[in-house]
């Protein structure tokens, strides 16, 4: 009997012994050493490689502290009690960033911002802003189909009965996911000490926005002559909050009339 096999099954063994000695060689001579921190500060991290922190995950973040090119009090979602263990294994202080918030930046909801037809496709809002842009007849808000929410990993941000999204001050880390979630880009991580915001983001001209949307900035420039302190300015149709002027914006709020400018309590 014979068995015209074997050659080949001996030729595959001796391959597969030649290729796995090589492979064991080469993992020992290109070998990097990994400092045992990286992994405990991996550990402490929360994981959800949000990138807030300016690096390529949470991997890439421990990575940069070791080396010293990060500070502690970079990650967001892990806030002062992650920075506190993370500064005890570097022996370094912490340094915290100045806290943030995620905002809204639209008041467009189904009863304020018409709708140009009836939307049956795909409940994402990247998919209805491939279809003609959307329902909204504004072309810069809100969508309405919660993509912000989905990717949420703290449970921070939810739909309301508008189908507008509202953020939990209390559970929002600042991670900034949500963020890049939205297609409209209406969502804005900032400082927690910015109370006032203009909550809207359309550049459409005053006479479209009102016919589209009651809550809408028109451009008026109102704020502006209300605002003696030069904290507020119009650009390109869209009223601008200029952050390094001291300013309580009281009567701006007051007067606007599409009540377009807000202050948030958080």
């Amino acid at each position: 009997m014979t068995y015209t096999f074997l050659p080949a099954l001996i030729s595959m063994g001796v391959i597969g012994c030649l290729l796995g000695f090589i492979l064991a060689y080469a993992s020992r001579v290109f070998y990097v050493e990994v400092d045992p921190k990286i992994e405990i500060i991996q550990d402490l991290l929360p994981g959800v490689d949000c990138g807030a922190c300016g690096f390529p995950g949470c991997v890439g973040y421990a990575a940069a502290l070791v080396k010293g090119t990060a500070k502690p009090g970079d990650c967001s979602p892990g806030g002062l009690k992650v920075a506190d263990k993370i500064s005890a294994i570097l022996g370094i202080e912490v340094s915290l960033k100045e806290p943030s918030i995620a905002i809204v930046r639209c008041q467009g909801g189904k009863s304020i911002a018409t709708e140009l037809f009836i939307y049956d496709g795909l409940q994402d809002c990247a998919a209805a802003e491939l279809l003609a842009g959307g329902p909204k007849a504004c072309r810069y808000g809100c969508l309405g189909f919660g993509n912000c929410t989905t990717v949420c990993p703290f449970d921070a941000i939810h739909m309301n009965n508008e189908r507008l999204p509202v953020v939990d001050p209390k559970k929002c880390t600042a991670c900034g996911l949500c963020v890049s979630a939205c297609p409209r880009k209406i969502i804005e991580v900032v400082p927690r000490s910015w109370k006032v915001h203009v909550a809207c983001v359309s550049h459409d001209k005053g006479g479209r926005v009102k016919k589209i949307c009651t809550l809408g900035c028109t451009g008026c420039k109102i704020c502006v002559k209300e605002t003696p302190s030069g904290a507020m300015d119009v650009k390109d149709f869209l009223a601008v909050i200029k952050r390094d002027v001291d300013e309580t914006f009281e009567t701006a709020i007051e007067k606007c009339p599409q009540k377009t400018i807000v202050r948030l309590n958080f």
